[in-house]
């Protein structure tokens, strides 16, 4: 099979999917021409020579697949994805909003066939009349492994992993949890939640702000993890993943594969959740209800992308999940390490590949 492939490659989500599914094609022998978006940055990723060198040649050689019966593959926003390079465009993109504007509908039908990696999203657009939306499922990123180590039993350790954002309820968890365990030194809060697109001195005033100018003992703030090794690491050493209380996503990378590395993560069962999170393998908190997504930085109301409404959650409801994950402390979740290997990336890839005419 020949194909171009059009994608980022750089430590934030768009790179890691991009780098899991190329490797995917080098394995099943693709012929492939890669246009990267951007600079390519692979210091993030831990690339086999034999991948690396495959991956070099599909750059060099691109140009060379610029045929009008070449289908090409986007993994893109659907903002910018009406750049084209052949005829036959197969999007491959993420939506974390509930109501499809005038413009992504536009868009999403000007592609050949468009993914979205949830159902939720999927049937946002189906529903609008996008019928060219096909749903699909990320899988485990290979590249992250049970360490074994032990790295702080003294203490029950949460992590918090994500761009700081009002859609992942960034603010809310972290006052939420200070509220519950500030100041015990029997609980600690890891945070990982540099956003790269906000200005380090503004990233700090927010944090404070959230802090609300107390000082906590037991919580701390990491800088951006930049390799997947450092994230490898950063999720073996927590024992409860609280990124799954995000109010809309088009997947969550971080709550998946800390699931899949046999934690437990508190997940609010909505949207792209829903794919992957169950009672088995998860600690399941209802919605409240919804909230506008407008946070006037990424999402602005009246704007041509990004338009609707997002999930909330009670305190309390989150308050009863945090007990129920204290009784799971030191418990491994083989429901979660099994999802690792039910949904992996060359399945993923299969459900593309079967889908290009």
């Amino acid at each position: 099979m020949k194909l171009i492939f059009e994608a980022p490659i750089n430590s934030l989500s768009f790179g890691n999917v991009a780098i899991n599914l190329l490797r995917e094609m080098w394995r099943k022998n693709i012929d492939v021409g890669f246009f990267p978006i951007g600079n390519i940055d692979v210091a993030a990723h831990n690339l086999e020579p034999e991948f690396a060198n495959w991956l070099q040649t599909a750059v060099n050689n691109r140009f060379a697949f610029l045929d009008s019966e070449v289908p090409s593959v986007k993994l893109w926003h659907l903002n910018g994805s009406d750049n084209r390079k052949t005829e036959k465009q197969y999007l491959i993109t993420f939506y974390e909003a509930s109501e499809p504007t005038f413009v992504e509908k536009k868009l999403a039908k000007l592609q050949t066939k468009t993914f979205f990696c949830s159902d939720y999203a999927t049937n946002q657009f189906v529903n609008a009349g996008c019928d060219n939306s096909v749903p699909f499922k990320l899988g485990f990123d290979e590249n992250f492994r049970i360490t074994g180590k032990k790295y702080l039993p003294e203490r029950i350790h949460f992590g918090l992993m994500g761009k700081f954002e009002k859609r992942k309820h960034t603010a809310k968890i972290i006052k939420t949890w200070l509220e519950k365990y500030g100041n015990n030194p029997k609980y600690l809060l890891s945070c990982c939640v540099t956003n790269p697109f906000i200005p380090q001195d503004q990233m700090q005033q927010i944090i404070a702000s959230t802090l609300e100018g107390k000082r906590y003992g037991n919580i701390n703030f990491l800088p951006y993890l930049q390799t997947n090794s450092e994230v490898n690491d950063f999720l073996n050493a927590i024992d409860i993943d609280l990124t799954g209380l995000s109010s809309s996503e088009g997947w969550n990378l971080p709550a998946f594969n800390a699931t899949c590395l046999g934690k437990w993560s508190i997940v609010l069962h909505e949207t792209a959740h829903k794919d992957w999170a169950n009672d088995s393998n998860s600690i399941i908190v209802k919605s409240s209800g919804t909230i506008p997504i407008y946070d006037g930085i990424f999402f602005k109301e009246n704007d041509m992308f990004n338009q609707g409404i997002v999930f909330d959650w009670s305190k309390e409801s989150v308050f009863e999940a945090f007990e129920k994950a204290e009784q799971k402390v030191g418990v491994i979740n083989e429901e979660g390490i099994k999802l690792s290997k039910e949904l992996t990336y060359e399945k993923t890839l299969s459900q593309i590949i079967t889908q290009i005419n």
